[in-house]
């Protein structure tokens, strides 16, 4: 949870989450549409999807218990070097060096690296120095301290060099610019793509969704139809859902930022007039009453679209 997410950010998500999946085995049993529903909001979401299957791999071939060898910890899905690492480190006090945003930060400053860390060459060199620094003997705290020191002290803004207990040596802070480093990926304009999404209602408060493939964006969580907007919705409807519609009205347009592009949604409520069996064929169709919401996983975005319809619909702007 912890990857590309803030502490505070991720705290009330992992009560939630160990509360409902205290174990592997609870996890592995658990249905993705749950994983998914506990993760709504926390965006990211390959990282649930991950989860969920490394716990199953792991019921699967290693009888429940989480691999201790690092060969088979960084088999499992969305567990890379650095996770792998910090994993065996501190549980277990294995000699692994670790790499996370934290440690880059902490160790472009103290060496004053220069490059983006991204770059393969810098990722090269921050593994080398890691590696070399990482001690024998008590390699949990060395990590746990290392990766506590660019949290709390070496920040990526106004760090607190005057207590850290690298100053002496910190090549950053002896320039004067410790700030300067990591130095900042270098910037390429953000693409906008734009989507049409359809509020198919059958009768009050109950919406059509559909679940996304299962990578992508929202990859697997459940969501609103989507068509071109160059495309006629009420054809679309017609060929893609085999359903009429009447009725439709625009609602104001959203805007939502990932890490590489942005998104516009232009959404669109409409009445479908009939409502043929056909329309739920297969698996990856169902009818959700917004007054009684179940547990599906719904990217935050889609979940408050839902969720202003309904308020429009009832008069409820609480």
């Amino acid at each position: 949870m912890l990857q590309q997410t803030q502490v505070a950010t991720v705290i009330p998500y992992y009560h939630r989450f160990i509360a409902s999946f205290p174990n592997v085995l609870q996890l592995a049993e658990a249905k993705l549409d749950d994983v998914l529903h506990h993760w709504s909001g926390l965006g990211y979401y390959a990282r649930a999807r991950n989860l969920h299957r490394a716990a199953c791999l792991i019921r699967e071939r290693h009888a429940g218990c989480v691999p201790e060898s690092f060969e088979a910890l960084i088999a499992l899905p969305g567990i890379g070097r650095s996770t792998a690492g910090a994993v065996l480190s501190l549980a277990l006090g294995q000699r692994h060096p670790i790499l996370d945003g934290n440690v880059k930060r902490v160790l472009t400053r103290c060496f004053a690296l220069a490059g983006w860390p991204g770059e393969a060459a810098v990722a090269r060199r921050l593994w080398g120095l890691a590696e070399r620094l990482t001690p024998v003997q008590q390699v949990a705290t060395y990590n746990q301290a290392l990766m506590d020191l660019g949290a709390s002290v070496c920040t990526r803004t106004n760090p607190t060099c005057g207590v850290c207990p690298l100053n002496t040596r910190c090549q950053g802070f002896a320039k004067g610019e410790p700030s300067r480093y990591p130095e900042t990926k270098p910037r390429k304009s953000v693409p906008l793509k734009q989507v049409r999404m359809l509020l198919l209602y059958r009768g009050e408060g109950v919406l059509l969704l559909e679940k996304r493939p299962p990578s992508g964006i929202w990859g697997g969580l459940w969501s609103l139809p989507e068509c071109a907007l160059e495309r006629d919705p009420a054809d679309f409807c017609a060929t893609h859902l085999g359903v009429q519609v009447e009725a439709l009205y625009p609602l104001p347009r959203r805007r939502h930022t990932f890490t590489h592009f942005q998104l516009e949604i232009h959404p669109l409520a409409a009445r479908i007039k009939n409502c043929a069996d056909s329309v739920l064929d297969g698996s990856d169709r169902l009818w959700y009453n917004t007054a009684q919401p179940g547990r599906l996983g719904m990217a935050a975005p889609v979940a408050r679209m839902i969720e202003a319809y309904r308020a429009l619909t009832t008069g409820d702007n609480a």
